[in-house]
């Protein structure tokens, strides 16, 4: 075997092995954190997960004022109607309340689980997951552990692949 041949293989198994290590479940911080519900509720992302066992789920940050957001909701809309047995939890990072059920209503996303999370970026779910962007959209199986850690647009095939691997 040539060097760069084995150069390629090491590469090739090393990439893979980082693929393997994405995160399958949340850290204790994370499910600990509170968020504020469309009736002014506060709950932990536990509570959250807890109510949506026994569903896929799709996990969507986002904010109103976030371009890259608004573009992909049609596509997650689209995903409601294709996986129908899918819940949408949307987590909102809008810098108050008021913005992010303004948001809700003007991009008309009744549909789903609508959470706040008021302490923005600093959240502990957020520092757990390491978000770094948004959108974040990330898929649970039914037990709620996660077979998607990380996607940046609502039109990656791999949130379809996983929701399909789920649903079987």
């Amino acid at each position: 075997m040539g060097k760069i041949s084995k150069v390629v293989t090491i590469g090739v198994i090393f990439f893979s092995l980082l693929a393997c290590a994405q995160e399958r479940t949340f850290s204790d911080e994370a499910l600990n954190d509170s968020l504020i519900g469309l009736n002014g509720d506060t709950v932990t992302f536990q509570s959250i997960l807890k109510a949506h066992e026994g569903n896929m789920v799709l996990l969507d940050i986002w904010a109103s004022w976030c371009k890259d957001c608004v573009v992909g909701m049609p596509k997650v809309k689209e995903l409601q109607k294709e996986f129908p047995d899918m819940t949408v939890v949307f987590i909102s990072l809008d810098k108050d309340e008021a913005s992010w059920k303004k948001g809700i209503e003007r991009f008309n996303i009744e549909e789903g689980s609508h959470f706040w999370a008021k302490d923005g970026w600093k959240s502990e779910l957020f520092q757990a997951i390491d978000l770094d962007w948004i959108p974040r959209y990330m898929v649970l199986d039914a037990q709620g552990n996660i077979t998607l850690y990380k996607a940046i647009k609502a039109s990656d095939k791999a949130i379809i692949e996983q929701l399909k691997e789920n649903r079987s």
